[in-house]
């Protein structure tokens, strides 16, 4: 793509290229080398969950127009961000 956006969904290699990649992953991971791939993935299941607590437990799932949205998002942003510094202390 001309904006350098990259794939964060998994491949799906073929049999032959599947021997392959694990001989690579496993030569990786012996020198300590961990691939931008992992790390976008691991950068993006953070946000994915932070989304889904919002929406599961700071009920922002039902919430309709534009104003009342913004609002409700952002004391729901205030509460998650107070749950994740309470868990830091823990």
């Amino acid at each position: 793509m001309g904006l350098g956006y990259v794939s964060i969904i998994d491949s799906n290699p073929r049999r032959h290229e599947e021997a392959e990649r694990r001989r690579e992953n496993k030569a990786q991971r012996a020198i300590g080398l961990i691939s931008p791939e992992r790390i976008r993935y691991g950068e993006r299941l953070t946000v994915e969950h932070a989304f889904g607590q919002l929406k599961d437990e700071f009920g922002s799932r039902h919430v309709r127009r534009h104003m009342r949205v913004m609002c409700h998002l952002m004391f729901g942003v205030l509460a998650l961000t107070m749950d994740r510094l309470l868990r830091m202390l823990d």
